[in-house]
C-alpha cells in the first residue's frame, strides 16, 4: 500500500474501523502491516514515523516502514544488537524513550537516534513472543511525544497487527490444506479410475489392479498418480509391457 493514500490526520475510531473493513483473505501480511503503521502516523500526535520489526530466527528485519527515518533507526539498533525496537520484540514489553537527549539505556543508540532527528519513541510487542517475536516502533521528532492515551491507542494498533499477522497465517495454513487435500482427492480420483480399467479389463480385483499399477510406477520411474493418468489418458500402461 502506497503511503501516499493516507496524508491527513484520522481519529482513532475512523483507523479502526477501515482496519476492521480489511479482508484478511485478500491482503498478503505486508500491505496489512503497512497499512497499520500508516495510520499509526496519523492517529497518534506529533511528527512521526513508525515501522514494524520481526525476528526470525533472532535475525530482526525492518518488515515495514513509513519513512527513512524508521528504517534508519531500526537498523541503528540491530547494527548494535540492542535497542528498543528489539527488546520489545524478543522479550514481548513495551518500551519508551522520552528524551534521547537524557536516556541511559542502550549506550550508543540515544546519541544515534538524536543525530538522526529522533528524541522519542515507543516501541510496542505485536504479542507473544513465542508466536509472533515483532514489536511496532513509533518514532517522534520531539521529545516526551507520548502521554498515557497515545500509549494505549498505540498498543491498539499493536494488538490489530499482531491479532491480523495470526489470522492470515492461519488462513494461509488452511487455505494450504485445502490445496493439497484437493489435490489429494484428485490423485485418489484418478487412481480408482485406473484401477477401475484394469479391473475390468483383465478381471481383477481392486488390490490386484493396485499392485499393477505399483509395477508400473516402478518399471517407469514414476509416481503412481502419472501412472493412473497415463492410462486413462491413453489406455495403456507406460514403459514396458505389462503382464498380469
Amino acid at each position: 500500500m502506497s503511503t501516499q493514500q493516507f496524508t491527513e490526520p484520522m481519529g482513532a475510531a475512523e483507523a479502526f474501523e477501515h482496519l476492521g473493513r480489511l479482508s484478511l483473505s485478500e491482503q498478503s501480511l505486508e500491505s496489512v502491516l503497512q497499512t497499520v503503521a500508516e495510520l499509526a502516523t496519523r492517529v497518534l500526535p506529533g511528527d512521526l514515523e513508525a515501522s514494524v520489526t520481526v525476528l526470525v530466527a533472532d535475525k530482526p528485519t525492518t518488515f515495514v516502514s513509513t519513512g527513512r527515518l524508521a528504517v534508519d533507526l531500526d537498523e541503528s539498533q540491530y547494527g548494535r544488537g540492542y535497542g528498543p525496537c528489539l527488546h520489545a520484540a524478543a522479550a514481548g514489553e513495551t518500551v519508551e524513550i522520552t528524551d534521547a537527549r537524557t536516556e541511559q539505556r542502550w549506550a550508543g543508540y540515544p546519541a544515534r537516534a538524536v543525530e538522526l532527528g529522533s528524541l522519542s519513541s515507543l516501541s510496542v510487542p505485536l504479542g507473544s513472543p513465542e508466536v509472533l517475536a515483532a514489536g511496532l516502533n513509533v518514532y517522534a521528532r520531539q521529545a516526551a511525544a507520548f502521554d498515557a492515551d497515545t500509549r494505549l491507542t498505540a498498543g491498539r494498533f499493536a494488538r490489530f497487527a499482531g491479532s491480523a499477522a495470526a489470522n492470515v497465517d492461519a488462513y494461509r495454513h488452511a487455505r494450504e490444506m485445502a490445496d493439497n487435500l484437493q489435490v489429494a482427492l484428485q490423485s485418489r480420483a484418478t487412481i480408482d479410475q485406473a484401477k477401475g480399467l484394469l479391473m475390468e479389463r483383465h478381471r481383477l480385483t481392486a488390490e490386484q489392479a493396485f499392485h499393477l499399477l505399483a509395477r508400473a510406477s516402478m518399471g517407469a520411474n514414476r509416481n503412481v498418480r502419472d501412472v493412473a493418468e497415463h492410462l486413462v489418458r491413453t489406455g495403456a500402461l507406460p514403459g514396458p509391457a505389462q503382464r498380469v
